[in-house]
């Protein structure tokens, strides 16, 4: 019997508008994972608010998480893949921050399970919001405008990631584009269309090559993937199948091969539930 394997994004997708998975969602994603389904999600988040999120779903897969960076065994509670910044391109990404006058979260990951975020310089009442919505989390600290976040080179770094003004963030992104020897993933915040989100990674890290590597892992024959957001086109380019919410993107919408029903309503659970039913 073909192997399917299903993955979904979190924020804007599986999620409702609260950033929560739902009890249906939920029930549904804990019923099929004990049938044998195999789901898991593709994020940008971090492990610290992936687990409070999925706290009600069993699922039995690696989560990829950091946008692929990484992936999180649940169980173990450990990281695996884990993708690092080199030296060079470190001290390249923070010369082009500055040079925009954009201050980045450095995420690093050196010993242990435990992430430390180091930020430096003003923060915008976006960012604070951020981070006051992150603290004491677990699994994840924050290390604002500390000594050693000035160091010219912080080891350990998994990824950088900046919010502000959508035409900075994307200017800067662009630059970096052309000038620097690593992978960007640039989108417009679902929670405020003036804000731009920026992410930059190892060379080669994206939820698409995450979701090659899981497809390969598990030996799925099948790839159904979910998405709403432009970071979620490369792994739905790889996909079998993608699909779309009612709320996605229009450039989204454009390349999925199906459009479900809104983030809100529980279409991704319920859509994999009718699909797994007719597999079994």
């Amino acid at each position: 019997m073909a192997k399917t394997l299903y993955i979904t994004d979190m924020d804007g997708t599986l999620l409702g508008a609260d950033s929560k998975l739902s009890d249906v969602s939920a029930r549904i994603i804990s019923d099929l994972t004990r049938r044998g389904a195999n789901i898991t999600v593709a994020t940008a988040r971090t492990p610290a608010t992936v687990e409070i999120i999925l706290a009600d779903a069993v699922t039995a897969l690696p989560a990829i998480v950091m946008t692929g960076a990484a992936m999180w065994c649940r169980d173990s509670k450990s990281y695996v893949n884990t993708r690092y910044l080199a030296e060079d391109t470190y001290k390249q990404l923070m010369a082009k921050c500055e040079e925009y006058g954009v201050n980045p979260f450095r995420y690093t990951l050196c010993e242990g399970e435990t992430m430390q975020v180091y930020h430096n310089g003003e923060m915008s009442a976006g960012e604070q919001e951020f981070v006051n919505n992150r603290l004491n989390l677990g699994l994840k600290n924050f290390n604002i405008d500390t000594p050693h976040g000035l160091l010219p080179y912080l080891p350990g770094v998994v990824f950088f990631f900046a919010m502000g003004d959508c035409e900075r963030i994307f200017a800067l992104a662009d630059d970096i584009r052309t000038t620097v020897d690593c992978s960007v993933s640039c989108y417009v915040d679902i929670f405020g269309e003036k804000t731009g989100l920026l992410e930059l990674f190892a060379p080669g890290v994206s939820k698409a090559e995450a979701v090659k590597q899981l497809a390969q892992d598990v030996e799925a024959d099948r790839v159904v993937v979910f998405g709403d957001n432009l970071n979620d086109i490369p792994m739905m380019q790889v996909a079998d199948v993608a699909i779309a919410v009612e709320n996605a993107l229009p450039e989204v919408k454009a390349i999925a091969h199906k459009v479900i029903g809104a983030n809100t309503t529980d279409a991704v659970a319920r859509f994999i539930e009718e699909d797994f039913g007719k597999i079994r």
